[in-house]
Formats: structure tokens, C-alpha cells, sequence
């Protein structure tokens, strides 16, 4: 028997209310890491609005204060190790979730999540439903270099890439580069030195200056592995493909448009739009037939300006943080994973709208405050007040919201106080 206890949020509210569980419950349960962003917020949503769906929903919380927590559609609250400060004890805690007698499956939202899932498969087989990768098949997408060869094998356009190695070719400093990690995480599967309880997220991608020769010993250092030097595509789009697959063959597809990322460079999408591209289903298909691939997955991909090619930039293999504009559109893949999981791939009726637009205000708020305290070189600044009046006009057009919900407003307001907290008062 195992119990749980609730914990006050600060807001007038609580975490899940204590629960015990035992042996003889007959309710069916999901387990989803807490995270800040909304993808947890939109797995809680989406199984308390379905009508005629009883499932309880668990959040895996490795520290306090996360706004799905808050959710009135978080059932229950479990705290757990952080991956980053031990990953075993991180794969230990979800595995004794998982043998819950009430537990069908976990959902991954994180790289690190799938990592962990994927690499002891075998265990958590036992006991929920897997609806993921094995090791094999996650690393040809977590090793940029592997995804890109699986990407050219298959097809699909792939930007000129190549390790920043200093033995490498003679590059022409004088064109548009940017230095991205090799890898999604850096954990002992990938890079030798790292032990199986480590696990890193690394720096974020790095634009050079064009002219000058970068230093390439800093940027290994500080990437902490050999990255990858790739070229800047010019482009003014960037798109996302995102499938739930069954042992490759799909099951559910979706695309977007962003339309503002965190930063004016781009980044995580903060404004997007729901489109119906073939060319783009097509690449998306194309790859993730290619690598036969099981479970979720968001397919980056930047609209080349000069060529109108779809280039690959990376695979998300788990959910991505706009889910809840996913959902918003008809895409209900939170619902769609748990069918899959409970062996009703047959009973999945996919289908969505497009031409709807969607915001993360937070991710609104982050794109303002790249404008003011950011200087990219590559990428065209534009100015704060037409910036502002964008937004502005955009919400009032598509008043549509990944986090704020008349209904659940707690999310919402925890996320706001959490970001002012994170970026100290500077928003």
C-alpha cells in the first residue's frame, strides 16, 4: 500500500489530494513527468474533459511548483528524483510507479524521459504498456548524425552539416554557420566519460558571426561532446510534423506552422498555426517509415527560401510543448497514445482543423524580452513596437491559449509567477 500526500501551492490551492492505493483499486491510471511546459498540462486536460473516460491522472514531480499540478485534472502527485542529479534513481521511481497494479502506461514529454524508457524497456515491459522506441531505434534520432544519414537514406532534404572537429574540412567562414549539440542529451550511451546515472541537457545552439573563424576548442568544451557545425537556412518558416506511430506504421498525423518562436531567432513555438502541407506529410512520413519507428514524435523542419525544400532540423521522440494547441486543433493525441497503449489502435478517429492559430503567453512574453536583451546576427530584429502590436492583434484574432483555461485557471497563473520567478522580474 502506498500514500500520498498533498502539499499547499501558494495560490489558495493544493497539489493532488492524498490518496491510498492498494492492490484491490479497480480504477486505470496514467503517469506523465511534471514539467513546466504545458505538454504535461495537456495529457491532464485532455483525459478529465474526455466524456465517458475514467482514467487518474498521476504527475511525476521532481520539485515543487510546477503548473500542471495545480490542474483541477491532476489527480494525484508523486514526488521523484530529478534525472539530472541522478538518473538510476530517476529510472528506479518511475519503475516502482509502474508496478502499480493500477497503472496502463507512462508518457513521455521529455528526451530524457524517453531515454530512460527506451534503455530499460525490458523492465517497465512488465508491467505497463510501451508504447516507445527500443534504445536502437531512439538513437538514430537523440545522434543528430545518425538521424541525418537515416534522413538522406530516406530522401528527405538535410541542411550541409558535419562535426566541428578542428581536423575537419576547410570551412568557408564567410557563409551563414550555426554549432548545434550532436546529441539531444548527453548521458553514458552517447558520450563515453558520462556514467549511467548522469545525463546533461547541452548548451543551446549557437550562432556564428560571419567572417571570423570560431573557436572551435571553447565551443567542445562547453557543448561538452564534439558538435556539429551546420549551415543557416535561410528561411522565414519554420514547420512541425508530428505522428504517433505503431511499430512503423502511423496511426495519427499533424502539422503546424510557427509563427513566433521564444526568441525572434526562433526556438520553441510560442504562435503557431494548424496547415495541411502534402510535401511536408510527405517528408515527415517518409523519415519515420524510414527508421520503422513506434511511439511519438514532433519532425522539425525549416522551408529553405531559396530551394521551398523542407529540410529536416531534428525529431522530438516524445510530446512536444505546443500538445495543448495540438489538442485545441482536433489532434488528440494525449487520448490517441492511451488507445494505443490499451490495444485500440482500430478505435482512433484522427482528424483536426486548419487554419487555427494558437498562443503560449509566456512563450509571447519570451519572444518580447529577445527583442530587448538578444543580438542575433543571422536572424532580422524586428522592431519592439510593431512586435507588440503583432501580438496584440494576433490574440484578439486567435484568442486561443496552450495554459490559460476560464475552467482550470490555476495552471495559468502558477506558470506566470513561475516565469517572472526564472527570469527575475525581467519579463
Amino acid at each position: 500500500m502506498v500514500s500520498m500526500a498533498r502539499a499547499d501551492d501558494g495560490l489558495g490551492g493544493t497539489d493532488a489530494e492524498s490518496v491510498t492505493v492498494t492492490d484491490e483499486w479497480a480504477e486505470t491510471s496514467v503517469a506523465v513527468p511534471a514539467i513546466t511546459a504545458p505538454s504535461t498540462l495537456a495529457c491532464f486536460r485532455s483525459f478529465g474533459r474526455k466524456e465517458g473516460l475514467d482514467v487518474r491522472t498521476i504527475a511525476l514531480a521532481d520539485r515543487d511548483g510546477i503548473p500542471a499540478t495545480r490542474s483541477k485534472y491532476c489527480d494525484e502527485s508523486i514526488p521523484v528524483p530529478s534525472p539530472h542529479e541522478n538518473l538510476l534513481a530517476y529510472k528506479d521511481a518511475l519503475l516502482s510507479v509502474a508496478m502499480r497494479p493500477d497503472l496502463k502506461t507512462i508518457i513521455p514529454v521529455r528526451d530524457v524521459d524517453v531515454y530512460v524508457l527506451a534503455k530499460y524497456k525490458d523492465e517497465f515491459d512488465q508491467y505497463v504498456s510501451t508504447p516507445w522506441p527500443d534504445l536502437e531505434t531512439l538513437a538514430a534520432t537523440q545522434d543528430r548524425v545518425r538521424l541525418f544519414d537515416a534522413a538522406e537514406a530516406a530522401g528527405v532534404p538535410v541542411p550541409e552539416t558535419a562535426l566541428l572537429d578542428s581536423s575537419g574540412p576547410d570551412w568557408d567562414w564567410n557563409r551563414k554557420w550555426i554549432v548545434k549539440a550532436r546529441y539531444s542529451i548527453l548521458v553514458d550511451e552517447y558520450v563515453d566519460r558520462y556514467t549511467p546515472a548522469e545525463f546533461l541537457d547541452p548548451p543551446k545552439t549557437e550562432y556564428l558571426p560571419r567572417g571570423s573563424e570560431p573557436d572551435i576548442d571553447r565551443l567542445r568544451r562547453e557543448m561538452d561532446h564534439v558538435p556539429l557545425l551546420q549551415e543557416y537556412v535561410p528561411t522565414t518558416e519554420e514547420y512541425g510534423f508530428f505522428a504517433l506511430y505503431d511499430h512503423g506504421e502511423p496511426v495519427a498525423t499533424f502539422q503546424h506552422r510557427q509563427l513566433r518562436g521564444y526568441s525572434y531567432a526562433g526556438g520553441a513555438s510560442s504562435f503557431r498555426e494548424s496547415v495541411r502541407i502534402p510535401a511536408l506529410e510527405e517528408a515527415g512520413r517518409d523519415l519515420l517509415d524510414h527508421l520503422e519507428w513506434h511511439g511519438l514524435a514532433m519532425v522539425e523542419f525549416l522551408r529553405d527560401d531559396e530551394t521551398g525544400e523542407f529540410k529536416l532540423m531534428e525529431i522530438n521522440p516524445r510530446f512536444w510543448s505546443s500538445l495543448p494547441f495540438s489538442v485545441q486543433a482536433g489532434a488528440d493525441f494525449p487520448y490517441y497514445y492511451w488507445q494505443l497503449a490499451n490495444g485500440d489502435r482500430d478505435r482512433i478517429e484522427h482528424a483536426y482543423e486548419a487554419g487555427m492559430a494558437g498562443h503560449l503567453l509566456r512563450g509571447e512574453l519570451l519572444y518580447l524580452r529577445s527583442i530587448l536583451s538578444e543580438d542575433v546576427d543571422l536572424a532580422e530584429k524586428p522592431s519592439f513596437t510593431s512586435a507588440v502590436a503583432e501580438i496584440a492583434r494576433s490574440m484578439v484574432e486567435h484568442p486561443r491559449f496552450d495554459c490559460a483555461s476560464v475552467d482550470d485557471v490555476r495552471p495559468f497563473l502558477w506558470d506566470m509567477r513561475e516565469a517572472y520567478n526564472h527570469y527575475n522580474g525581467q519579463l
